[in-house]
């Protein structure tokens, strides 16, 4: 048993890792192979387009939720993720001879969707080119911000109004006050009836006794 983990397990273990690099090596050279061809497969991808359109949906329609989903939401962790479902998605694009699907496909079947996400994300991204245009969440979230600020914006508006017409108001009413402080004089009028008291004074002054 010792002997099994100290010399055998680890020559397993080396030849496994050393296979894996190699197919790793061999996956990135393919898939650059495949950027080189991308401007030939464009150009019968805009030839074919109208062509492919109802078979491509019918494909897409037809297709787990995980693969619409990563039609519209492309990563590589998703083609990594959905491995199995990917590879049969790509074998019905060659079916229908969709431009270079056939290579994909075949790269995907020889060393994994995960080792080849881009050539995956690049079919998957002429597929999304097909669906009818969705409003998302994300763009229909500022929109409803912007309405929430101009609905704002109104009622400030308002606001403003109501107390300018309040200040509008109550401005006629201070020349009223100052009526009724200048009418105060009016009651000072009646002091000038003071003078009657040296009538007292007008008394004749008595003879002085004998």
């Amino acid at each position: 048993m010792g002997y099994w983990k100290s010399k055998v397990l680890p020559k397993i273990k080396k030849v496994f890792e050393t296979k894996n690099a190699i197919k790793k090596a061999a996956a990135a050279e393919a898939a650059k192979s495949f950027d080189d061809s991308k401007a030939e497969i464009d150009k019968e991808f805009e030839e074919k387009k109208s062509e492919l359109e109802p078979k491509v949906l019918e494909i897409y329609e037809s297709a787990p939720a995980e693969i619409k989903t990563l039609v519209k939401q492309r990563t590589d962790a998703g083609v990594k993720k959905n491995s199995a479902e990917v590879t049969k998605f790509l074998d019905e694009l060659a079916k229908i001879e969709f431009p270079g699907s056939k290579v994909v496909s075949e790269l995907a079947t020889s060393y994994g969707p995960g080792l080849v996400p881009a050539p995956v994300l690049f079919l998957l991204e002429k597929v999304s080119t097909f669906l009818p245009a969705e409003e998302t969440p994300a763009a229909a979230e500022p929109e409803a911000a912007a309405a929430v600020e101009e609905t704002s914006r109104g009622a400030d508006v308002v606001v403003a109004a109501a107390e300018e017409g309040k200040k509008e108001e109550a401005a006629p009413s201070a020349p009223v006050e100052a009526t009724e402080t200048t009418a105060a004089p009016v009651e000072t009028t009646e002091a000038p009836a003071a003078p009657a008291a040296p009538a007292e004074a007008a008394k004749p002054e008595e003879a002085p006794k004998a």
